[in-house]
């Protein structure tokens, strides 16, 4: 371990081009506010699939994609053409204006990747294939219900330990593969105080489910998920311009899609693939966007673990609309920006329909 460098890779002049996973059943999602240089080296792992681009910022500015990549671009004004008013649910210089990108999608996978991030090596030297292990994850079951001590019994060289019940041994369907990241942590922005020089390093080769009950902090820098299953709940809510916080919009959709996936007997995976996180942004800045919700999350998370969906709800669109009921009933005592949260949780849903309207029954 002393002598691994984890990256980035040097994935130029690549000898073996991997033969692409779910090339017509898989978008990726980009955020942006700048030229995406940061596709070539990913060129040999995701030239095959298709792009969505969201323009973050300035409508006027000419994003520059390398050349070679099957891509639709949506700016602001795109966001505002299909949405209408209810663009307003779309966060303004913000990331979380990615999720755009999961609702005007058609496919049934969404990968998603921050500008920043690069192809890692593997402990070998081996670059890292994010996107085909994010889909190996999704590919497979979840044991949600039962911790299993060597973590995800279905990867080879592992199985279920003794004591594992064999009547879920089958697991769940997985909605959300979670990725982690190499060189820059994701850290709050007092934790970047205190360890400026911090860099992630260990290279830890696991997969694990996250736990029934068990919340966790989601980051949308390296995420993949099934749309189908959970689409409606990647909500990354209202975040950067005009709002009181940021840079809690993974976590929020993190939140809300774990309780969901709990309600309807899904599965959540985090650990491999990693990436790298080539950049840290400025704890100053984020301790700025998140001074607020360092303090609110102190209620945000008692709330989640208390929160119960009634067994109406059978959809994960039935079961945002109850979250948002629950938002509003008790957290708006928190701050008047949840009761706002809330109206556009159900705003959200409401276009989310409009342009995913549903398969009628077979009869």
């Amino acid at each position: 371990m002393a002598n691994y460098n984890p990256g980035p890779a040097n994935t130029t002049g690549a000898a073996v081009v991997p033969t692409p996973l779910l090339k017509d059943e898989l978008d990726i999602v980009i955020p942006t506010i700048r030229n995406l240089d940061f596709l070539e080296m990913w060129r040999p792992f995701l030239q095959p699939y298709h792009l969505i681009i969201v323009q973050d910022g300035d409508p006027s500015k000419t994003i520059k994609v390398p050349p070679g990549f099957d891509y639709e671009l949506y700016n602001r004004n795109d966001i505002n053409k299909i949405l209408g008013p209810r663009a307003s649910c779309i966060s303004f210089k913000d990331s979380a204006c990615r999720c755009f990108g999961y609702m005007v999608s058609k496919k049934k996978y969404i990968f998603t990747i921050d500008d920043d991030c690069f192809v890692a090596n593997d402990p070998t030297g081996k670059p890292i294939n994010a996107l085909e292990q994010h889909i190996k994850n999704l590919l497979c079951p979840s044991t949600p219900f039962f911790f299993n001590t060597l973590y995800e019994p279905y990867r080879e060289g592992a199985d279920f330990v003794r004591g594992y019940p064999f009547s879920l041994r089958e697991g769940v369907p997985t909605a959300v593969s979670h990725g982690l990241w190499l060189n820059i942590p994701d850290y709050d922005a007092p934790t970047q105080l205190v360890k400026p020089l911090e860099r992630n390093t260990r290279y830890v080769d696991a997969i694990l489910t996250i736990p029934k009950g068990t919340l966790f902090p989601m980051c949308g820098m390296n995420l993949a998920f099934d749309r189908d299953l959970i689409g409606p709940a990647m909500y990354f809510g209202l975040m950067g311009d005009g709002q009181p916080i940021g840079r809690y919009d993974d976590m929020w959709a993190g939140w809300c899609c774990k309780v969901i996936t709990d309600h309807l007997g899904l599965g959540i995976k985090t650990g491999l693939p990693y990436i790298y996180h080539s950049k840290a942004s400025n704890p100053f800045v984020n301790l700025r966007k998140e001074y607020k919700g360092i303090f609110w999350q102190e209620d945000i998370i008692p709330f989640f673990q208390n929160v119960v969906l009634p067994k109406e709800c059978t959809t994960v669109q039935k079961c945002y609309i109850e979250l948002s009921k629950q938002v509003k009933e008790k957290l708006s005592k928190v701050d008047p920006y949840f009761d706002k949260l809330a109206d556009a949780m159900v705003t959200w849903i409401e276009a989310w329909d409009d342009l995913n309207p549903q398969k009628p029954a077979a009869k």
